[in-house]
């Protein structure tokens, strides 16, 4: 199964990446880090710089098609920097356009607002996007993990750090049951 992590240059929550990305490798998966630069970014633990992890590809350089699965990892700085890219943007609508499911966690959500994706689908974030979610068309839940299929795609989200041990089986207990074709 071929997944992409698309992440900011700089600002995803490190354990937002780290955690579903060894739960998706250790189950056989073929994860690979997206980002709009080439290179390396720069994660955080909270506010503090945490590792570095080297780019796999750009969201130049690939297309939905490439992958099974979409995962957006939050933090704060990682979806605001992305939402404001086209080519992030036009990245994860390929996913929705393409019937493909995505997982997105904490502030993550906001890609999926600015793709335009959120109207009539129920599903969970970082509480302070509950506003956002309903602007958007969506109904905003306060669950550790909500798998949502009212789309072309499965769309599974979950709402902090917390949460990741259910995030990480919801994504694979879906992708098992057929919602991901490798």
């Amino acid at each position: 199964m071929r997944t992409a992590f698309l992440v900011a240059p700089e600002g995803v929550e490190q354990v937002e990446l780290t955690s579903p990305w060894q739960t998706l490798d250790d189950a056989g998966a073929n994860p690979r880090l997206v980002s709009t630069s080439p290179g390396r970014i720069q994660a955080f633990n909270h506010l503090d710089k945490a590792d570095t992890f080297p780019v796999d590809t750009t969201v130049a350089g690939t297309s939905a098609e490439d992958f099974d699965l979409l995962v957006l990892p939050g933090g704060v700085a990682n979806p605001d920097f992305l939402r404001t890219d086209e080519e992030a943007v036009r990245f994860v609508r390929a996913f929705f356009d393409a019937g493909k499911p995505v997982a997105a966690i904490c502030h993550a959500i906001w890609m999926l607002i600015e793709a335009d994706v959120v109207r009539g689908r129920t599903l969970t974030s970082w509480p302070s996007l509950r506003t956002d979610v309903r602007n958007a068309g969506g109904t905003w839940v306060d669950e550790r993990v909500r798998i949502c299929s009212a789309g072309p795609n499965t769309l599974i989200t979950s709402r902090k750090p917390d949460d990741l041990g259910a995030f990480g089986e919801a994504i694979l207990t879906e992708t098992r049951a057929g919602s991901v074709r490798s």
